[in-house]
């Protein structure tokens, strides 16, 4: 909904709460729930409306649970027995400056004021773990805006008595802990309070009248900050960023003006504007967002412009390029095909509104972009890229998508499917959960919506859980060929229940589609199911509008349908005893070859 897209006006948010939620409820069709407890340190009604509106504008409906006013503590180390029937997968922690325990004086030492520093910050170290250990939930946890006043002047800021630098070094301090933490996100208020202005974000008009820690003005801020890390823990990311070229990457019409008079490089404020656009833009490449260009244009005349030498993008960085005359609907249609993608994880960044306006009307994502000036500011604030985790597999996205595209190529010399997979040369690691690699299963399950029976997310603490524990069999699968390592690709979880196995979740990444992964992964299943005394396997399917593709995946695999409802949710049964065949022919699985 536009008006819940960066750059939105908040009062009209505040003042149409209702009206926007009645038009969400109508317009969007929500793809997941989740219970969310907001846990505040100050008023949080309004927060909670707000939020709700930008969360379903991301497709998730929430649930809310409201601790009662400034009773966040008590309710994160002692839940009451609503929090705890209510069960939330999400908590967050709204706390700021006005809850600070601890505050430096000028009378202090500097060892009274660390020892300060190190209580709060145990504090919330107390509460996350609690919340951990009660929920298994993801903690979303706002950090400090500074103070609207300097009691010591400049020197607030350098002086360890001085509550700004002590604000300072407790964010840090925050910041180190919920790094180290597993499945606690930062909600950044101190930045956000610095964009919106301290000193209106700090009104105490609001804390006085209202018990509100900021201006609530600033409440859809907040709020759309917020949602963005919730969003990115529930898998809603974009993962593409598809650029027009003329007026959009660079000034001029390279058809028109020729590349060598395109405005682009260090020589006029407008041609440094869009350098530094440029820049940006292949900086996203380094946390795996996927660039293309989607342009009106003849190919050889987009070449030229993207390999201009005062330019910082190169064809290179591109991992397709789709410069023709096709409606840009189309193009991005078949850019998701070609990428095996869905269509909604698309971003189109185009200065021309008509082409934004269009291809808004097919779904896509296609943010504002009319003074190029504007267009960093645009496309960082939407928070379409957010991060909250940031693995190996995302620093070399843009490489993996590229040897996909050498796979098709080589695809297309074989007339027979089986040669082309035996020359990918490819070898599997297929194994039990590991340490290091929880952070990437997790984030898989939360964005991995084709190839899933179930659609089950969970959070960094439940895949820990049931990694270490002996109820569970889980397995994650690596695959790597002659093109290159495709990374964390496919992941099984299986509860052990007596002498069966009940599949929780079984999910593939789509870059790795028709290669005998889901054959090599039962395989290693059925050895680890063997080994547990397991009799018999059950696989469950529940249909969404996005994993038709596996509907018939357990019948693929040998498994029997055991029952199946109006809704079309199914249940399948494999006899370990009965898979003695492997149907994996093409992939060398746990030799030292990898």
């Amino acid at each position: 909904m536009k008006e819940l897209e960066y750059p939105f006006d908040s009062g009209y948010i505040m003042k149409k709460k209702k009206s926007l939620k009645r038009r969400l409820t109508e317009e969007v069709t929500p793809v997941l729930t989740k219970r969310i407890a907001v846990l505040g340190g100050s008023t949080t009604s309004d927060i909670v409306s707000v939020l709700e509106l930008f969360l379903l504008n991301y497709g998730i409906k929430a649930e809310f649970y409201e601790c009662e006013y400034a009773q966040y503590r008590q309710e994160a180390l002692f839940p009451s027995e609503e929090l705890l029937a209510f069960k939330p997968e999400i908590v967050f922690l709204h706390t700021g400056l006005r809850n600070l325990t601890f505050k430096p004086t000028p009378k202090m030492s500097e060892a009274d004021i660390a020892e300060g520093l190190e209580n709060e910050i145990a504090g919330y170290k107390q509460m996350w773990e609690s919340l951990k250990a009660n929920f298994g939930c993801a903690v979303v946890q706002n950090n400090f805006e500074l103070p609207s006043f300097r009691l010591l002047g400049n020197s607030d800021g350098s002086d360890k008595r001085g509550l700004v630098n002590y604000v300072t070094r407790l964010n840090i301090r925050l910041a180190e802990e919920i790094n180290a933490a597993s499945g606690v996100y930062l909600n950044d208020i101190n930045y956000l309070s610095a964009v919106c202005g301290l000193d209106v974000w700090s009104d105490p008009q609001y804390w006085y009248l209202y018990k509100y820690s900021l201006n609530i003005r600033f409440i859809p801020d907040l709020c759309f900050e917020a949602a963005k890390v919730i969003k990115a823990i529930c898998g809603r990311n974009k993962k593409v960023l598809a650029l027009d070229l003329d007026n959009t990457i660079w000034g001029g019409i390279v058809g028109d003006d020729g590349a060598e008079n395109l405005t682009i490089g260090q020589e006029t404020a407008e041609a440094m504007a869009y350098y530094q656009w440029q820049e940006y833009v292949r900086s996203l490449k380094d946390i795996g967002v996927l660039l293309t260009v989607c342009s009106k244009n003849e190919e050889e005349n987009a070449i030229a412009g993207l390999e201009h030498p005062e330019g910082a993008l190169r064809p290179s960085d591109f991992t397709l390029i789709k410069a023709n005359w096709e409606p840009k609907s189309e193009n991005l249609i078949n850019t998701a095909k070609e990428l095996d993608i869905l269509p909604d994880a698309i971003v189109l960044a185009d200065d021309n509104p008509a082409e934004r306006e269009i291809v808004r009307g097919s779904g896509f994502a296609a943010p504002d972009m009319d003074n190029v000036a504007d267009y960093i500011r645009n496309i960082d604030r939407s928070g379409f890229f957010e991060v909250v985790s940031l693995s190996a597999d995302d620093l070399k996205r843009t490489e993996m998508y590229a040897a996909n595209m050498q796979r098709k190529q080589e695809q297309s010399k074989f007339a027979d499917y089986d040669d082309y997979l035996r020359s990918l040369e490819m070898f599997a690691e297929i194994a039990p959960f590991k340490p290091m690699y929880v952070q990437r299963l997790a984030q898989l399950a939360g964005k991995s919506n084709q190839f899933n029976v179930t659609t089950r997310r969970y959070t960094v603490t439940e895949m820990e859980e049931r990694m270490n524990s002996d109820e569970y069999i889980t397995l994650y699968g690596k695959l790597v060929d002659k093109y290159g390592d495709n990374g964390v690709v496919s992941e099984v979880i299986g509860k052990v229940n007596g002498n069966k196995l009940d599949l929780e979740l079984w999910l593939m990444s789509c870059r790795v589609l028709k290669r005998g992964m889901e054959y090599a992964m039962l395989d290693e299943l059925v050895k680890a199911s063997k080994e547990k005394g397991i009799a018999e396997i059950y696989g469950y399917y529940y249909p969404t509008a996005k994993n038709k593709m596996v509907a018939e995946l357990f019948g693929e695999l040998g498994f029997e349908k055991q029952s199946s409802d109006d809704d079309g949710n199914t249940v399948w049964k494999l006899e370990v005893s009965a898979h003695s065949e492997s149907k994996n022919t093409a992939i060398n699985v746990n030799t030292e070859e990898q």
